[in-house]
């Protein structure tokens, strides 16, 4: 993993370096003071670690790359950040990061990127029983890659941290890294720019989770076992393309409030075990980790309660999704407007569509509606749409969403008498979700990239 630990001029100026006429390269051993020959290093030194551990934490204030291999250990002795970086243009590579202090309200991390750090490289390091694994404050332009990130457990989540944070950083790439543990893999609050791509979450709250983050795009990313795969809230103008969620316990992807989104080619899959995943993420009612194995086990077969779930979500276009095996496909509600699904297969979920509200909403656009796996029409002219519309729900169905007791009478005659008029004339149905032009056949969704 690491460089070499000598490296000619020459190098230097092939990996980026020709600004800095005297760059070095510098050999570090344990039992030196690492921040002592950070301090007296040159703008475009290479600080290499042979392999050992290396105690204490360090601060990075000039441009400079920091490398090593695994074997190569900075233990920050549970106290404060193990490094910290506030020069613009550095690099840490290859090295393993462990044991910052866990004081939520100072974001202790294993790597904490200040404002200042613009255009930081972390790449092929393994951060590994930190509070936030790397936490981009304000650092513009930085790139998160390669990396193995697990976080906290068995903690309670309100006392783990994030994979990675990042606050106000626009233009960050996170790319190609292995979440496991802790609270969220990667949250992002008030950015924008940001690319979020080929990333594998595994045993976290949420693997993505935005707030008032726009114009970014998450893309080929993978969640397995997770609370939640995607949580989406206050963001404007984004690009989600060719993610997975497979097995998430509550949601595949939940959007609140968020606007003007292409959503296309995602994949949400419950059902019986696709992926094998080594144990799960403690549940609310399994904090200490005390919750029977026969019932996570059950937690996790189940898949999750809503394959998406639209809240308050407006003028986005869900297209060329994949919904399988949910107790709920799609759970659409609090006025959400304006929005184009169409191309999409609900497949063998329990309820295919849960609407809440009163409005006609018609899924289809220009002719193409969405798969049903449950629509029994037929195709006579052979167009690959079928010749009648699909209606998910009836008024029963809004009686036991508002009423569940009422299940009790689901199979009286009375209420198949119901169903049975509402069938004859739909002019009898509540306001509800209508496909005009449902497929007969799904459509052709990538497979997801695995990461690792």
């Amino acid at each position: 993993m690491g460089l070499p630990l000598r490296m000619c001029p020459a190098a230097l100026v092939a990996a980026g370096l020709s600004g800095f006429a005297h760059a070095a390269t510098l050999t570090a051993a344990p039992g030196q003071s690492l921040q002592a020959m950070l301090d007296g290093a040159r703008a475009g030194d290479v600080i290499a670690l042979a392999p050992g551990e290396y105690h204490g934490s360090i601060r990075i204030d000039r441009p400079l790359q920091l490398i090593g291999s695994r074997e190569a250990v900075l233990d920050g002795d549970g106290s404060g950040n193990v490094i910290t970086v506030t020069a613009p243009d550095v690099t840490v590579r290859g090295l393993t990061i462990r044991a910052s202090g866990r004081d939520l309200q100072a974001m202790n991390s294993g790597i904490f990127l200040q404002k200042t750090a613009e255009r930081a490289t972390v790449e092929g390091n393994r951060l590994v029983g930190n509070l936030f694994g790397v936490y981009v404050h304000g650092a513009r332009g930085s790139r998160v890659v390669r990396n193995e990130i697990e976080g906290l457990h068995g903690v309670r989540l309100s006392e783990a941290g994030n994979g990675v944070s990042l606050w106000n950083a626009p233009d960050v790439t996170i790319a190609n890294n292995m979440f496991r543990y802790g609270r969220d893999g990667i949250f992002s609050i008030s950015s924008s720019k940001d690319r979020f791509v080929d990333n594998r979450f595994e045993q976290v709250r949420f693997a993505v989770h935005y707030m008032y983050t726009n114009d970014s795009e998450i893309s080929g990313n993978v969640s397995v076992g997770n609370h939640v795969g995607y949580a989406i809230m206050y963001s404007n103008r984004l690009v989600i393309r060719g993610n997975s969620s497979d097995h998430d316990r509550d949601y595949g992807f939940l959007f609140n409030y968020a606007n003007y989104a292409q959503i296309e080619d995602n994949r949400v899959i419950g059902g019986p075990l696709s992926s094998t995943i080594q144990g799960t993420q403690d549940s609310p009612d399994d904090e200490r980790g005390m919750l029977p194995q026969a019932k996570r086990e059950s937690t996790l077969k189940s898949g999750p309660e809503k394959c998406v779930f639209i809240y308050n979500t407006n003028h986005n276009k869900f297209r060329d999704n994949w919904f399988e095996r949910c107790a709920i496909g799609v759970h659409f509600t609090a006025g959400s407007e304006g929005n184009e699904i169409t191309g999409n297969a609900f497949v063998s979920n329990a309820n295919q569509v849960k609407y809440v509200g009163t409005r006609h909403l018609d899924w289809s656009t220009g002719g193409r509606g969405n798969y049903w796996s449950d629509n029994p029409a037929f195709d006579l002219n052979g167009d690959g749409i079928a010749d009648t519309a699909y209606r998910p729900n009836d008024l029963i169905d809004r009686v036991l969403w508002t009423a569940p007791a009422a299940k009790v009478l689901i199979n009286s005659p009375a209420v198949q008498v119901i169903r049975w008029a509402q069938a004859q004339f739909p002019a009898l149905l509540p306001g509800g979700v209508v496909d005009s032009h449902p497929l007969v056949s799904p459509p052709r969704i990538p497979a997801p990239k695995e990461t690792r």
